[in-house]
């Protein structure tokens, strides 16, 4: 494995540059920073690079490997991940969890995922940072995905550069950055990753119906065959969609957010025991208002109940 020098060339270049504000924001307003790595080369590059920036801004960041445990040898793979990631000069540590959770498996596995993160950070400060590794090609496959379910722009918006939800800061700061260059990045440093089988779309997992995981379908068939047929790259346009549709959602929500102010009626004697909504101040508005409004209205309705 090969250090990182101080002005990086090529595809780590293009990664500790993406990563670079990403990690001084975290250690300017969290107390830890700590890193999910599967032993992909995801995040196997986003690891290097995020390690050298708060080595060299006197800080030791955290990883942590999880071993979903459902092929044979992936508990020392996470080991494994878990020494490579100690001597790029992390605090790296490995769990292995239960996959067990309803909604398929990507999804049973992605919620044991987040659930070890989340224990992990709580042992770390009061707010931690927690960087993921996905890419602009994880993006695009969610859009698509998303677009097939007939979605609509709250849902497009797909995954966002930083998610704040109080004591965690889930962070993604290679979402401009392409699953090549997280490649090249490791072949650069001469890192090793695990190409893990079970993303592969005739691996291991299955749908809960019996076929072919989602996403594994649309990376390796989808996406090809529309780059294919349309004679271009889909995947920046894909990306593209998810940031105007965050943006369209941001302003939406916030129109909404002025019509509820003026249309929420917090009243004891109102007829639902609950609260109402003066419909004079709904009916002037578009319908993408007047639904997220009433969608507020009917969830805190369920939780006056």
């Amino acid at each position: 494995m090969k250090s990182i020098p101080a002005n990086p060339t090529g595809d780590v270049r293009r990664l500790s540059l993406a990563v670079r504000e990403h990690v001084h924001w975290a250690l300017a307003n969290c107390d830890a920073i700590l890193i999910a790595v599967s032993g992909g080369a995801d995040s196997t590059a986003l690891a290097a690079v995020v390690i050298d920036h708060c080595l060299r801004a006197g800080s030791t960041p955290h990883t942590l490997s999880v071993d979903h445990g459902i092929r044979p040898g992936s508990d020392r793979e996470a080991q494994e991940t878990c020494e490579v990631m100690a001597s790029l000069g992390a605090q790296s540590s490995w769990v292995s969890v239960t996959v067990d959770a309803p909604g398929g498996p990507e999804a049973s596995a992605r919620m044991a995922r987040q659930s070890a993160l989340a224990e992990h950070a709580q042992t770390l400060g009061e707010r931690v940072a927690v960087f993921l590794g996905h890419t602009m090609d994880d993006q695009a496959e969610t859009v698509l995905l998303r677009l097939a379910r007939g979605s609509g722009v709250g849902s497009l918006r797909a995954m966002s550069a930083r998610d704040d939800t109080g004591s965690i800061v889930w962070m993604r700061p290679l979402m401009n950055c392409r699953r090549s260059e997280t490649l090249g990045a490791c072949r650069q440093l001469e890192l090793p990753w695990v190409d893990d089988p079970s993303n592969k779309m005739d691996g291991p997992w299955r749908a809960a119906d019996g076929s072919a995981l989602r996403r594994g379908a649309v990376r390796e068939q989808a996406i090809p065959s529309l780059a294919h047929s349309l004679g271009m790259d889909p995947v920046p346009s894909l990306a593209r969609t998810a940031e105007l549709s965050a943006a369209d959602d941001e302003a939406l929500n916030e129109w909404a957010e002025q019509v509820w102010q003026r249309a929420w009626e917090d009243s004891a004697e109102a007829a639902s025991g609950i609260g109402a909504l003066r419909v004079a101040e709904l009916k002037e508005n578009p319908q993408a208002v007047r639904m997220r409004v009433l969608h507020r209205y009917l969830s805190r309705s369920e939780e006056r109940r």
